[in-house]
C-alpha cells in the first residue's frame, strides 16, 4: 500500500473512531440515575417542576431521575455544582428566572450563558406581587401609598441576594419612589411560608407556588410582573397599569455542564418536549400560570443571555453593589 493511501486510512480510522464513540455514549445512556438539581429548597417553582417532569423520564429513561434540592446563594450554589459535574448527562439543573438575575449580580467561576449546555426551555410566566392579609390595601397603587406613608416599616422576602424578586422588588422600589426593607431566605418555600404566617408583610414569587395562596385566601394578590395580564388571574392587573415601565418576565428552563455530548442533549429536549405537550401537562402548567415552550436548546441560551444582560444593567441604574 502507497504511503498516501496508509495515512489516509489511519485518518479515516481515527475519525471514525471518535464520531461513533458519542453514537454509542448515548445509545447507552443513562447507565445510571440522573441528578437533577433543584436550587431552591422544597415547595418552591423549580422544586415543583423537577418533580413533576422526572416522573414521566424516569419511565422512559428506564433510570431513576432525583430530584436533589441544593439551595443558597439564590440558586448559584446548585448551579454551580452543576456547571463543575462530569458531562455525561448525568446531572442537570432545572432552574428559573432568578438564575439570570443571580448570575447577573454574583461573580461565578464559570461563564453563566456560554459556559453551560442549555437543554430546553420549559415555560414562560410571570412573578405575582402578594401581601399579607392584614396589609389592609388591595391595589398597587394603595400598597406604594401605605408604604410611603410608613418608610422602612414593610419587610419584603426574596430567594437570595441577587435573585430575581430580589432585583424585582429593588426596581419596584426605585420606580415606585418607596422604602421597604428586603429579608432574606433560603428559597422560595421558606419566603412563601413566611409570608403567609405573616412574619413579612410582602412578596415577589412566581405564579407556580403562589397561586394556591391566593386561592385559599392565605395571600392577596396585587399584580403580575408581565405586561400584560395573565389568563390565569384575569381580574390581577400587571404592576405597569400603575408604575409604567415595569415589566419583569419570568421563566423556567433545564440545562447541564458544557459538553454534553449532542445526542443526548437532543434526546433530553426531545423527551422533556413531549412531556410538556401531553394534554395533562399543558392544563396542568396553564392551570399553574404557566404557558408552555419546550423549543430547542438555542431558545433556552438566547433567552439566559438577554436576561443576563437585562437585570445587569438594572443592577447599574439602581445602584446594587455587585458581589464579586
Amino acid at each position: 500500500m502507497k504511503p498516501s493511501h496508509i495515512l489516509a486510512a489511519v485518518l479515516l480510522s481515527a475519525v471514525g473512531s471518535q464520531v461513533p464513540s458519542a453514537l454509542v455514549q448515548a445509545q447507552a445512556y443513562p447507565t445510571k440515575p440522573i441528578r437533577l438539581v433543584a436550587p431552591f429548597p422544597p415547595g418552591g417553582g423549580t422544586d415543583i417542576l423537577s418533580r413533576i417532569i422526572a416522573v414521566p423520564i424516569t419511565e422512559s429513561f428506564g433510570q431513576p431521575v432525583v430530584v436533589d434540592n441544593r439551595p443558597g446563594a439564590g440558586g448559584a450554589l446548585g448551579a454551580e455544582i452543576v456547571a463543575r459535574a462530569e458531562p455525561d448527562g448525568h446531572t442537570l439543573i432545572l432552574v428559573s428566572g432568578s438564575y439570570a438575575a443571580t448570575s447577573a449580580f454574583r461573580k461565578t467561576s464559570y461563564d453563566p450563558v456560554d459556559g453551560i449546555q442549555p437543554i430546553i426551555l420549559i415555560g414562560k410566566t410571570g412573578l405575582l406581587m402578594t401581601v399579607h392579609p392584614s396589609v389592609p390595601v388591595s391595589s398597587v397603587k394603595e400598597f406604594i401609598e401605605y408604604a410611603k406613608a410608613g418608610p422602612g416599616k414593610l419587610n419584603y422576602a426574596s430567594v437570595g441576594v441577587g435573585a430575581v424578586n430580589h432585583l424585582s422588588h429593588e426596581m419596584f422600589k426605585l420606580m415606585a419612589h418607596i422604602d421597604i426593607v428586603h429579608v432574606l431566605y433560603k428559597g422560595a418555600g421558606p419566603g412563601l411560608t413566611a409570608l403567609v404566617g405573616g412574619e413579612i408583610q410582602v412578596g415577589t414569587f412566581s405564579l407556580v407556588p403562589s397561586i394556591p395562596h391566593i386561592r385559599a385566601g392565605r395571600l392577596r394578590a396585587l399584580g403580575v410582573t408581565t405586561a400584560k395580564r395573565t389568563p390565569i388571574l384575569p381580574d390581577v392587573p400587571a404592576i405597569a397599569e400603575t408604575v409604567p415601565g415595569y415589566v419583569v418576565n419570568h421563566w423556567y428552563g433545564m440545562w447541564g455542564p458544557k459538553g454534553i455530548p449532542e445526542p443526548i442533549v437532543t434526546r433530553w429536549n426531545k423527551e422533556v418536549a413531549r412531556v410538556l405537550n401531553g394534554e395533562d401537562m399543558k392544563r396542568q402548567m396553564a392551570g399553574e400560570g404557566l404557558e408552555t415552550a419546550g423549543g430547542p436548546p438555542r431558545e433556552l441560551y438566547d433567552i439566559i443571555k438577554d436576561a443576563v444582560e437585562n437585570w445587569r444593567k438594572v443592577i447599574i441604574d439602581a445602584r446594587i453593589p455587585r458581589t464579586e
